[in-house]
């Protein structure tokens, strides 16, 4: 009868309304794109990723060579260092890859996924990108992001309140023991790496994978154990996978530890759930090459074919577009993000039981 009134009245029904809002959301998102597409931002710059490419494949056999001409020399530790840096920018290369940022050709760019992953930094990128490409679909969503669920970090009151003995007493400071942590990050996407190429679910090309992994994660180690002395061998081994996984973890946190989630079948359109679960660091030149592009975690999020060198002028746009809708844009230095990151966790570790805030709160219109 309600129903009736309101089609006589002219008043639109509640379907009609969520039909419109959607329509319109999808044509923001739309009118956004086109916006990118005219200024060319969607294409390829080989000419970037040739030179970066060239550029740490030397640092890499730099490092080789300064291995083999120090010898017996605790000096070493520094090039284990700079070997766990490089590690990352190539990482960061790999993760470009995956994301279609360097090759129009996807065969190309699984290969080249594939050598710079498997073989230089000892990731399977099989994993990676089974693991990532759901993180894009639902950043921050619960029950569908893969990056808010970890066996020793809680992200969530619910899963810190789960938690006893040790891990409670450890939870409950896991913002202050956070950075500390990510100094193991390394080992633990090396265990994730093994587990992934030997798991009986489907992998593309697992062969391949298992062969690179273990010329990257037995012959080189054991190269190091024959040339060093055993105590610097494994001080070598130490610092490097160190100063990788605490540089990966360091790149990655800031993106979205701390921003609002979203229940996993909340109703809300893509141009709002990429912007509002994500933070941008503050970007210049050195940031963007420091982090690979993940200082602009926005654009990336809602363009993640864009290549590195045209996140900056799309996210002037991107920015601006959000302003005149309304939407909330979220951009603060990288040593607030950190805060941000560690008052976050502090907050769940302690078993808050406060609700997180609305992710609609403030960020603009949703379907």
């Amino acid at each position: 009868m309600n129903a009736t009134r309101a089609a006589d009245s002219g008043a639109p029904s509640q379907t009609s309304v969520k039909r419109s809002r959607a329509e319109g959301a999808v044509s923001d998102f739309a009118a956004l794109k086109t916006l990118i597409v005219e200024a060319g931002l969607l294409q390829r710059t080989p000419v970037f990723y040739s030179v970066m490419t060239s550029a740490l494949i030397v640092a890499l056999a730099a490092c080789g060579a300064g291995f083999f001409l120090l010898g017996d020399s605790w000096f070493q530790l520094l090039i284990a260092a700079a070997l766990g840096v490089v590690s990352t920018q190539l990482s960061f290369l790999g993760h470009e890859a995956v994301h279609k940022q360097i090759f129009s050709s996807n065969k190309v760019g699984d290969w080249f996924g594939l050598i710079v992953g498997n073989l230089f930094v000892g990731l399977s990128i099989g994993w990676w990108t089974h693991k990532h490409n759901r993180h894009h679909a639902a950043p921050n969503t619960l029950g569908k992001d893969p990056d808010i669920y970890d066996p020793v970090i809680a992200f969530t009151p619910e899963q810190a309140q789960q938690r006893s003995g040790l891990l409670a007493k450890l939870t409950a400071r896991q913002g202050y023991l956070f950075f500390p942590l990510l100094l193991l990050e390394g080992l633990n996407l090396y265990r994730d790496a093994v587990v992934t190429v030997c798991a009986k679910r489907k992998l593309k090309r697992r062969r391949v994978e298992i062969a690179l992994l273990v010329v990257r994660l037995v012959v080189v180690p054991a190269l190091v154990l024959w040339y060093l002395p055993l105590g610097m061998a494994f001080a070598f081994l130490g610092v490097q996978v160190a100063v990788w996984g605490f540089y990966m973890g360091a790149s990655f946190a800031p993106n979205h530890k701390g921003m609002p989630q979203i229940q996993e079948r909340a109703s809300i359109n893509f141009l709002l759930r990429q912007v509002t679960t994500s933070r941008n660091i503050v970007g210049n030149t050195f940031n963007t090459y420091l982090m690979g592009g993940l200082n602009f975690q926005i654009e990336h999020h809602l363009f993640p074919s864009m290549p590195r060198p045209h996140l900056s002028r799309a996210q002037r746009i991107v920015r601006s577009f959000c302003a005149e809708r309304g939407i909330t844009y979220h951009e603060v230095s990288l040593l607030q993000s950190y805060a941000a990151v560690v008052q976050y966790l502090n907050r769940v570790g302690i078993g808050a039981r406060d609700p997180f805030d609305c992710p609609m709160a403030g960020a603009g219109r949703g379907i």
